[in-house]
């Protein structure tokens, strides 16, 4: 009894998800190397037409961890991967592990500055990357400790016709072609896994102690940092995913990755899954609502894991009803909250199940969930997944709180990280007896089950009042015509700082901030109703789909220093 009166949640798991789990304590590549030798012709990778198998995927993931130890990589090394959704980044991945290194993802989207200062910050000697992105890694790779890049072309894995086609589309879009040379410190892909041999030295590693991962946060707070994640803090987290989806069957499942892998999400919920479990991942490498339809038509993924905005954006697909996407049978969706509309709308679509769920990456990422298939309900991120244990503390004491008392939660388990690379302050100031302190804010009902109402950053003070910019935007998607809409606290003279909504509207909607500022008054507070509305196309995000907040409100502070300036 003790332990569910600590427990609240456990007492609502079905029987068939356990409460706790004896993990695999091995590396992730060993799971490869095993399905490789046990299912060796089955279909590993789905991209773009075509299929390549697991003991394609190992056999050059082998070459590939050959040839990193032939440049010279050792244990711990760091080897980056800027890479899309491609077979690349998998067996880029999978072949650093086999090789003893610890990999670093990277967006490919980034900067010439954003990149340089990751690549500083981690260390690494290798850094593999698309042709196109070539020039932009070259311009900084004299001011970081990269001796090799490894550049890849998108058509590498393509089927013809689409790989004498892609080229042309690239120049198109890009307005350039890379043809990179194979020699001295730049490696062509297809030459280096053709000159590579499949025998590389195996290390000895503690899957407990040894990091496979230094994935870099957000950096929605100062520089990024490099959050440490162990062999065993994935593979934990990704066993829970598997318990979790308990009706998911050993190599049976097909699973859409949109989610980029350079995201944990992504990482672990569609590549680590599809390896680990023996599934087809079918990888999509840039969102695009017409593609994604027809992967989800002709390819029918049973599990399509995702964020708020990929799924709004499928929904309002005017030729939706004209695509099969009854084969979805379970998705969890993260990210961003999750509104209740959009979760009814989608599974009256698929006949599957949408829940939201909830983590950091600095918790591999996934500690909260909804139940997919009993027990679930709507405006909450769910209960502890197995062997996670959560609590609400006060931000500033770190006393816990009492049941329904808002406060920053935080939680423990196999997942949680190491720690943050190379700062072992800000590490000490998040991880404290085994609790990692998430910096969100929330409350736990009688129940069990928890409820986020912002980030601790994230909360407008306006006028004295606390307003959290969820329970706003909750409001704002319940309207007909919006399609999307974050709200930020932006400065203001008077009230310290005052409620802004940015609104996208779907196609052919129409709506006054006269219209909005009714409808919001009758479902919220005076004081939570925003005073300014903007109407955007589109609002910015990160790669998962996350509408970026923090970029709005320093928008905002520009315009108005400006303004003032004048």
């Amino acid at each position: 009894m003790g332990v569910e009166l600590k427990k609240p949640w456990l007492k609502h798991y079905p029987e068939e998800v356990p409460t706790t789990i004896d993990y695999d304590k091995r590396t992730l590549q060993s799971f490869l190397v095993e399905n490789a030798e046990n299912f060796p012709d089955k279909v590993a990778i789905h991209f773009m037409g075509k299929d390549i198998t697991f003991s394609e995927v190992a056999d050059s993931a082998k070459r590939f961890a050959s040839y990193l130890q032939e440049l010279g990589i050792e244990k711990d090394d760091r080897v980056g991967i800027m890479l899309p959704n491609t077979p690349q980044s998998v067996i880029a991945y999978y072949g650093t592990l086999l090789a003893g290194g610890i990999v670093v993802q990277t967006n490919p989207l980034y900067t010439e500055r954003e990149l340089s200062y990751q690549m500083k910050d981690s260390g690494a000697k290798v850094l593999v990357c698309l042709d196109i992105l070539l020039p932009r890694v070259n311009a900084i790779k004299e001011e970081t400790n990269l001796n090799h890049v490894v550049t890849t072309r998108i058509k590498d894995y393509l089927p013809f016709p689409k790989n004498m086609i892609q080229p042309m589309l690239q120049k198109r879009e890009y307005g350039m072609v890379v043809k990179p040379e194979h020699g001295g410190d730049t490696h062509v892909w297809t030459t280096m896994l053709e000159e590579a041999s499949d025998e590389y030295v195996e290390h000895n590693i503690d899957p407990e102690e040894d990091l496979a991962l230094l994935q870099y946060t957000g950096g929605t707070t100062g520089y990024p940092k490099g959050v440490m994640l162990t062999h065993f803090n994935l593979v934990s987290n990704t066993q829970m995913s598997e318990k979790w989806l308990y009706k998911t069957e050993f190599g049976k499942e097909t699973i859409l990755g949109i989610l980029p892998f350079f995201h944990v999400y992504g990482m672990t919920t569609v590549m680590n899954m599809s390896i680990m479990m023996a599934q087809k991942m079918i990888l999509i490498p840039k969102f695009d609502v017409d593609n994604v339809l027809k992967a989800i038509d002709s390819q029918r993924p049973t599990l399509f894991p995702g964020a708020p905005t990929i799924y709004i954006g499928l929904l309002n697909h005017p030729k939706l009803n004209k695509y099969d996407l009854s084969s979805i049978e379970a998705c969890i969706s993260g990210s961003a909250p999750l509104p209740v509309e959009v979760q009814e709308q989608f599974e009256s679509v698929t006949g599957g199940r949408l829940v939201e769920g909830y983590g950091l990456t600095e918790t591999s990422p996934v500690t909260h969930s909804n139940f997919v298939w009993q027990n679930r309900r709507s405006g909450t991120i769910g209960v502890p997944w197995p062997d996670t244990d959560a609590s609400v503390f006060d931000p500033n004491t770190h006393d816990e709180l009492e049941i329904g008392e808002v406060g920053e939660i935080g939680v423990k388990g196999p997942q949680v990280m190491k720690g943050y690379w190379k700062r072992p302050e800000e590490t000490d100031q998040v991880l404290q007896d085994g609790w990692f302190f998430t910096g969100d804010m929330g409350y736990m009902d009688e129940e069990g089950f928890f409820y986020i109402v912002d980030r601790k950053k994230d909360m407008i003070i306006a006028g004295g009042f606390n307003i959290y910019p969820r329970e706003v935007e909750e409001i704002l998607y319940e309207h007909e015509s919006i399609q999307e809409a974050v709200v930020a606290g932006i400065p203001d003279p008077y009230r310290g700082e005052t409620v802004k909504a940015y609104i996208v509207l779907k196609d052919g909607a129409e709506l006054t901030e006269d219209d909005l500022d009714q409808f919001c008054r009758k479902n919220l507070a005076a004081f939570k109703v925003p005073k300014l509305y903007e109407f955007r196309d589109e609002l910015p995000k990160t790669a998962v789909g996350k509408i970026l907040r923090r970029k709005l409100v320093d928008e905002e502070k520009e315009k108005m220093q400006a303004e003032h300036a004048e």
